[in-house]
């Protein structure tokens, strides 16, 4: 199950670095793009190299016992860093470029560490879950293995003190990202603490090395996925914002073509439904056939009444745009009954006149409130 969880995450990351291929291709000297690739590459990495089955194949196939240990601890650092610098760069401002690159050249040295370490060090005997508790005291692996771990744990705790340090300046979707992306460091912190513990515990003769089979893997899985989220949520964020919004807007036109529906349906001016539901397709169909019945009632509706009903309204209320879309309200009822009641009749001179101005979708939604705000009265009057 280990196995098929880790694959499947690296199969997801996977995915998303090819939706972000062709902007990469595109625009391959953007930081912030190329930090975001190197986050959801070095984290697929990481799911990847931890699979058990994934270590033993390295091992087996390369004839060198426990590479993939420095391969998993050089992802497990990348990944870190490359979280590092995307908060860095997201954020900008004056010595960005100075200090990613700082930040990139001292963990470039971390991993060429790790792989020097590795290198001068003994670890002939392969150890697919327990590899740092075990070679804790072997020397030049134990600097190996306790460099990565610090490695980590500090990028992991600077990007979270710098992820929720400017979330609280902000609002909306790079909020919500920011703080995902901020737990999602502080849950992978976890990984490399609790690792370490079991390493000092094993320096101290105790045997702790559950910590690092159990707790640690799962930190890592939890954390990597909540900072990828966080890093794609302010991506999909005002896409998802803008489809709601017309969710929304589609929702709230219902009372008002609820009220035009007969006349719609008698004198087939309903716009065909687009086939997808496409929010903005959506809301445009409804607003277009709106439009169609509002057009139809000119002719009935009646200026009087209109100008009547803004006046009380704005004596109440004190509300231009709630006045206008009040008396909106009032006067297409009183068409629509008109034609309901005497069926389609030139309007008389003088008796009724087109208003002065159609309304935009921002007035349509108010006067939509307002029917449904009449329409509840009166089912609360009638019971």
């Amino acid at each position: 199950m280990s196995d098929l969880i880790n694959y499947v995450s690296c199969g997801l990351l996977w995915l998303g670095l090819l939706a972000k291929a062709p902007d990469l291709v595109r625009r391959w000297r953007d930081p912030f793009l190329l930090a975001i690739s190197c986050v959801l590459a070095f984290a697929s990495l990481c799911f990847l190299f931890g699979a058990p089955h994934t270590v033993g194949f390295i091992n087996d196939v390369s004839g060198v016992p426990n590479l993939a240990a420095p391969l998993t601890y050089g992802a497990i650092t990348a990944y870190g860093a490359a979280s590092l610098v995307l908060v860095v760069s997201w954020r900008g401002g004056p010595g960005t470029t100075r200090a990613i690159r700082r930040w990139v050249l001292g963990y470039w040295g971390v991993l060429a560490c790790i792989g020097g370490l590795f290198v001068l060090g003994d670890a002939s005997v392969e150890r697919r879950t327990d590899f740092d508790t075990y070679y804790a005291t072997t020397p030049y692996i134990a600097e190996m293995i306790v460099l990565y771990l610090v490695g980590h744990f500090t990028a992991v705790v600077v990007t979270a003190h710098r992820s929720l340090t400017w979330a609280r300046q902000l609002r909306g979707a790079l909020r919500a990202g920011l703080v995902t992306m901020g737990a999602g460091t502080v849950v992978g912190a976890g990984y490399s603490a609790s690792k370490l513990v079991a390493v000092v515990a094993r320096w101290c003769g105790r045997d702790w090395s559950v910590l690092g089979t159990t707790l640690s893997p799962a930190c890592a899985g939890l954390g990597a996925a909540l900072t990828v989220v966080g890093t794609v949520i302010p991506l999909v964020g005002p896409f998802v914002a803008t489809r709601a919004r017309c969710w929304r807007a589609y929702a709230r036109l219902g009372p008002l073509e609820q009220e035009l529906m007969e006349l719609l349906r008698r004198e087939y001016l309903s716009v065909p439904r687009p086939f997808w539901p496409s929010p903005t397709r959506w809301l445009t169909w409804r607003q277009s056939t709106i439009y169609n019945g509002l057009h139809y009632l000119e002719r009935y509706f009646d200026q009087g009444l209109y100008r009547q009903a803004y006046a009380d309204r704005l004596r109440v209320t004190g509300d231009r745009h709630q006045a206008e879309a009040a008396a909106w309200a009032t006067a297409i009822t009183a068409a629509t009954r008109t034609v309901s009641d005497s069926g389609p009749r030139p309007a008389v001179a003088g008796e009724a006149a087109p208003l002065p101005q159609r309304p935009d979708l921002s007035a349509l939604l108010r006067i939509a409130d307002a029917l449904a705000e009449s329409h509840g009265e009166r089912a609360l009057a009638m019971c």
